[in-house]
């Protein structure tokens, strides 16, 4: 396909997007974009340095490989370079959305199926909304001077909803959102927004200010993947260490950070934002267990930096789109479940608190938690709903004091917004999981 340049090593990632976008100010439509988009992303590698380009004009890709490679000093026996003798030359083709391919949907189905769930907030106490429907469709092609050739297709849709809540002097932003892999699956859920409309409703209505102090925590399945994210993800990316002493000893493998039912893994073979089947560097995507029984046992890699550590590849090199060089990133990163029933979870607790949702998170060596619903646990039961500005703590520390997982469990994605890191932003990840108890956390 490609005539690639003697004594150097070139990769071409070619990108093909569709997107769609239809928005809502209350029952109005303010905007429907769709847009396709087709681009490309050429790397040369001497063995020094790297040269870049990307491209909208994929019918010239050849002259951006001989371009770069000009600029480029050829070297003799580069295949044994760690970092391309590191590269996978895996060759495959996984296309598997082409019966169900969200660009075929008439654009009218989308906007009867989001008015069906728009009339849901005709109700007493929501002043204003905003809400969306989005759907993406992206088919990727790899191909490497090695050998690699691999073309694989994703897509994800989704629906949110974001409320102005007023009730005399109480007011708040809440949201509700749902996400999926075909659009079929986002019709019929009219009970699952009603419920969490009713949610949101109930709690601005009736939440007390928290009494601040240092409490047992629960944490939802979105909240721990919130956590899971924002709080440990990012240190596993092994970017951060390469060069860092101070982090990499923080972070030596086998190092006791949690109890024994403790296990966080990433897993690009989920499916949904996070599915990543190869990464963009054509490696497979893997299923690499971070925290095995309370133990660091792994972290994140691209090429370079499995080749500057001396590990294994994950699969986590990852751009947002075709015009950024890829980097580290997280794609579906979870704590796994436990076999503690959830009521038992509950039944335990005499004085705690619940997160139920997220407004948003951040964090590395500690983190924050902004809930958006919050409850108190009293004697053994979830009771009155709290406003909580933050929950935060030390990551370390934390992920010691978690001491149960429930064996109910949930994967899920963002829709809207995703994960930022330097100036890529937003990158859709997966997160979730069990719910947690942490023993103790600051919550204000």
């Amino acid at each position: 396909m490609f005539e690639f340049p003697k004594n150097l090593y070139t990769d071409v990632r070619i990108e093909e997007a569709h997107t769609t976008k239809i928005a809502y100010k209350n029952k109005t439509i303010q905007e429907e974009k769709i847009r396709r988009n087709k681009g490309a992303f050429v790397r040369v590698f001497d063995g020094e340095r790297w040269y870049y380009s990307s491209t909208t004009d994929v019918d010239r890709l050849q002259e951006k490989i001989d371009e770069l490679a000009s600029m480029a000093n050829p070297k003799e026996g580069l295949e044994d370079h760690p970092i391309v003798k590191a590269f996978e030359t895996n060759q495959d083709k996984i296309l598997q959305y082409e019966e169900t391919d969200v660009s075929k949907v008439p654009a009218h189905k989308k906007r009867e199926l989001m008015e069906e769930y728009l009339s849901l907030l005709d109700v007493e106490g929501i002043a204003h909304h905003k809400s969306f429907y989005v759907d993406n469709r992206i088919v990727k092609s790899f191909y490497s001077s090695k050998g690699a050739a691999v073309t694989f297709d994703k897509q994800t849709c989704g629906i949110r909803m974001d409320m102005d809540v007023v009730f005399g002097k109480k007011k708040d932003q809440v949201g509700v959102s749902r996400g999926a892999v075909h659009f079929e699956e986002l019709a019929g859920l009219q009970e699952y927004f009603q419920t969490e409309i009713d949610k949101n409703l109930d709690y601005v209505k009736n939440a007390e200010p928290v009494e601040a102090g240092t409490y047992p925590v629960l944490l939802s399945p979105t909240a721990t993947g919130v956590f899971t994210h924002e709080s440990f993800g990012h240190k596993s990316e092994s970017d951060f260490m390469v060069g860092d002493e101070t982090m990499a000893k923080e972070w030596k493998l086998g190092k006791r950070i949690g109890q024994k039912h403790l296990n966080i893994v990433d897993d690009g073979n989920v499916r949904g934002n996070g599915y990543v089947p190869y990464d963009d560097e054509g490696t497979k995507g893997k299923k690499t267990r971070i925290i095995t029984d309370g133990e660091l046992t792994g972290r994140l890699h691209s090429t370079l930096t499995a080749a500057l550590m001396e590990e294994g590849l994950t699969g986590n090199a990852r751009a947002v789109d075709f015009e950024y060089e890829p980097i580290v990133r997280m794609s579906t990163t979870y704590i796994e479940k436990g076999d503690t029933p959830l009521d038992e979870m509950i039944a335990n607790v005499r004085n705690g608190v619940f997160i139920d949702t997220i407004k948003h998170g951040s964090g590395m060596s500690t983190f924050t938690l902004a809930p958006a619903r919050a409850y108190k646990i009293e004697d053994g039961n979830i009771t009155t709903p709290i406003n909580v500005s933050v929950v935060t703590g030390n990551v370390f520390e934390t992920l010691a004091l978690v001491d149960n997982l429930s064996e109910e469990f949930d994967l899920l994605s963002f829709v809207g917004g995703g994960c930022g890191k330097m100036e890529q932003f937003p990158l859709p990840v997966g997160f979730g999981g069990p719910y947690t108890l942490v023993r103790e956390l600051k919550v204000e």
